[in-house]
């Protein structure tokens, strides 16, 4: 469940804490495991002579052996630099890359605990067998049931399935008179912690005095003994705001199973020694990508764990309104117990495939959701580079360099009946393995073509060895396989059961990996980074949806639109069976109708279409209904309009009902019956505020609320409405808690907000502003669509 690493006289234990199949909570010392690094050698440098003068260079050094490697596919010479302390590892590397005959040290900025995973072969989240003996508790005491010394292995073992796990929500709000509570100045207000179980706890302060808050929290943990603790902002606010509010309180948060606190780890996560502390906006941040404004609420209401109409939201600028009002305070309480359960449902939600993700990536659990997408595929390619005997390069710091991405064609906008999307099928993963696209297979210009012959990218030119199967192509295969066979063991097994949830989140969690690795492959922060790998699977997949294009025309079948991995197309189901089989035999790679929808309504614009599927419910991409920056007044309107033309029986009745819809929409918001809160845009800060060079709306609210106490920073979700006056529309931006529906310009809410929304779909229809303002229907139109 959790790893860290102590180090006692400058040798390393690891420290690996888990769970029995019998149900014991039990911590395993590994004594045995030395952290190394890796010294490439200059060309015609002597290996032997190399390594006797790394041995002289610190008494930590326990080895120095020369050894043969690759290094992005390419033979070199190194030296395996073997080592006591992990924690002095990089300085001696550092001492070693000065040396004659060094040209540079590499795997010594890779952390030990996972080096050692990696190296053993262990994955979190999975079920292993050790050699042990029973030993004497290590001090401090740790809350576990049996403590042992690894003798042999520990060996991974088949089988996915979690034991039963104890889980712990939980929700704070912390209580400033002004602006941002500030932990040196400001209680702790409510904290509402939820057990597995449902037992509900709450606690409250008294006044200004929060210690038995903490202090009932830290009792709670300890009493309950959790092996995850689920919270949303947890790792970036909760956590932090808790451990600084204690030392200000000279009171100690003995939350982790040695009574250590909780602290910061070197990839940014909050972690609690011997449980995994799992922060649900990490998920939503880079899972979630159809909630597009990641608060609890939404999240909840996606996964349906909470709905969110009818619901009251707590916004953090009401906390003070409820705590300074002593009767709105158990309403407060109230909101904070709501939140904590949706913390927890969230939480059931999410553990299978946040499990599943940790197991395949190998990164512990705490950490698998908040670690960036490209750490998940470089943390499997690191394990496949040590099978290989090839070297992991270091991360260095790149300039950006733009390359051309997918094929994204013009759509025909209008609705169109009984449209069908042809999806290839991980198409950037299929073409990197088929085309053994991989850092290590890449040659360049200057050299030679191997005797197994090259493969070239169309338009850039890119050549790539067949022969061998390369790092990306590895791993690739693997993956897809794995997710092959998993789906097509779900097919034998009823929806529902504990097994098929357990495989339907693992084969989730290898296409979140697989798909992944084709972004790894252009992201600067990569390791194994090299831009004609990423520049030319995007040129062979642009090769082939326009030759797919092409074969659709040849075949006769109707063209509606095409989108980097898909075609939309008629759908006449012998035509498109027989275009399938034609594709497939082409390519080699597997395509299939995605969804096939009734009726799709597209705009002019790329990427921007909606359509209704046959049980009725509605398919939203790249709309104002399903984008964060625009207000509910729009999304609710757009989502109106578009409900009522997808369903009408015919154009004429989608027209007249949608018309009348959006005035009545209008008239109910100009008489104040539309919800304030509906009002607020909400928009994201991207980066600091001095380094915006355009003056945006969300922007100088953020600057408002500065001025009044609050602090904002990047990655903050800044909520604004717009009020009346004279000026820019930034000039009119002011936070929604500092405004009221007095204030707010409904004009703007109308004409800006509402207004182009509907006619983002009614223009298709032929309708004008005006109508929609006035009333006024124009002379010819009703019989023009009559």
């Amino acid at each position: 469940m959790d790893i860290n690493y102590e180090v006692v006289g400058h040798e390393p234990e690891v420290w690996l804490w888990g769970i029995t199949d019998d149900g014991k909570r039990v911590l395993l010392l590994d004594r045995g495991y030395w952290p190394y690094f890796y010294a490439v050698l200059e060309e015609g440098a002597e290996p032997k002579a190399v390594a006797e003068r790394i041995k002289t260079i610190s008494p930590l050094v326990v080895s120095a052996e020369p050894v043969d490697r690759r290094y992005f596919g390419r033979p070199v010479k190194a030296v395996k630099v073997v080592c006591k302390d992990p924690e002095e590892l990089e300085k001696i590397a550092k001492k070693v890359a000065k040396l004659e005959g060094v040209k540079e040290c590499l795997e010594d900025d890779i952390r030990y605990s996972m080096s050692y995973l990696i190296d053993k072969g262990l994955r979190p989240c999975g079920w292993h067998v050790a050699k042990v003996k029973p030993v004497e508790p290590p001090k401090p005491n740790p809350q576990v049931n049996a403590v042992y010394e690894v003798l042999e292995g520990p060996v991974a073992v088949e089988g996915h399935e979690l034991p039963a796990l104890r889980l712990l929500a939980f929700y704070m709000v912390a209580y400033s008179p002004r602006g941002s509570p500030r932990p040196k100045e400001n209680p702790v207000a409510v904290i509402t912690a939820l057990t597995g179980e449902g037992e509900l706890k709450t606690f409250v302060a008294d006044g200004e005095d929060d210690k038995p808050v903490i202090k009932g929290f830290c009792q709670l943990i300890r009493a309950y003994d959790p092996d995850v603790i689920f919270g949303f902002r947890s790792n970036d606010w909760a956590w932090p705001y808790l451990a600084e509010r204690a030392r200000a309180l000279s009171i100690e948060l003995p939350v982790g199973r040695t009574g250590a606190e909780p602290h910061t780890s070197v990839y940014g996560h909050v972690s609690i020694t011997g449980r995994a502390n799992v922060d649900l906006y990490d998920f939503a941040e880079k899972d979630l990508p159809a909630v597009k404004v990641k608060t609890l609420e939404n999240v909840a209401d996606y996964l349906g764990v909470m709905p969110l109409e009818g619901r009251e939201v707590l916004d953090p600028p009401d906390i003070r309104f409820y705590w300074e009002d002593k009767a709105r305070r158990p309403k407060l309480i109230e909101l904070c117990q709501d939140n904590a359960r949706c913390v927890m449902g969230i939480g059931r939600s999410v553990l299978e495939f946040a499990a599943q993700l940790s197991n395949l990536t190998g990164i512990p659990l705490d950490h698998a959701l908040t670690a960036a997408v490209g750490f998940r595929v470089e943390w499997l390619l690191i394990r496949e580079a040590r099978k290989r005997g090839e070297l992991v390069p270091k991360r260095v710091a790149r300039p950006y360099r733009p390359y051309v991405g997918g094929m994204v064609l013009k759509p025909k906008p209008g609705i169109h009946e009984r449209i069908a999307v042809l999806d290839f099928k991980s198409l950037y993963p299929s073409i990197m393995i088929q085309k053994n696209v991989s850092p290590d297979t890449y040659l360049e210009p200057d050299e030679p073509e191997p005797p197994e012959g090259v493969n070239i990218a169309p338009e850039v030119g890119h050549r790539f060895r067949r022969e061998p199967p390369g790092l990306y192509k590895e791993v690739l295969s693997a993956l897809i396989s794995a997710r092959d066979a998993i789906r097509e063991r779900l097919k034998e097994l009823e929806p529902g059961t504990p097994l098929y949830r357990l495989l339907d989140a693992r084969q989730k969690a290898l296409k979140v990996v697989a798909n992944a690795t084709y972004g790894y492959a252009g992201w600067l922060g990569a390791r194994w980074y090299k831009k004609p790998v990423a520049e030319s699977t995007t040129a062979w997949g642009r090769y082939t949806i326009k030759r797919t294009i092409e074969m659709a025309k040849e075949m006769g079948i109707e063209l509606i639109y095409g989108d980097t991995d898909s075609v939309f197309v008629r759908y006449e189901p012998e035509k498109v069976e027989r275009f399938l089989k034609a594709v497939e035999a082409e390519f080699g790679l597997k395509i299939k109708p995605d969804e096939i929808f009734e009726r799709v309504l597209f705009t002019e614009a790329k990427k921007r279409y909606c359509g209704l599927l046959p049980d009725g419910r509605l398919e939203i991409v790249g709309l104002e209904a399903v984008r964060g920056d625009w207000s509910a007044v729009a999304k609710k309107v757009q989502r109106g309009v578009l409900e009522i033309v997808l369903k009408a029986t015919s154009l004429r009745e989608a027209r007249e009902r949608a018309v009348k819809f959006v005035r009545d929409y209008i008239a109910k918001l100009r008489a104040r019956e539309v919800p304030y809160k509906d009002l607020v845009i909400w928009e994201e800060l991207t980066r600091k505020l001095e380094e915006y060079k355009v003056r945006a709306a969300h922007v100088e609210a953020a600057k408002i609320m500065m001025r009044a106490g609050w602090d904002v920073s990047v990655g903050d979700k800044i909520g604004y409405v717009v009020v009346k006056g004279s000026g820019k529309l930034y000039e009119r931006a002011v936070p929604y808690f500092m405004a009221s529906y007095d204030d707010v310009d409904l004009d703007y809410y109308v004409k800006k907000q509402v207004v182009p929304a509907a006619m983002r779909v009614l223009k298709v229809l032929g309708v004008k502003e005006e109508e929609l303002l006035s009333g006024f229907e124009r002379k010819g139109l009703m019989a023009f669509f009559g």
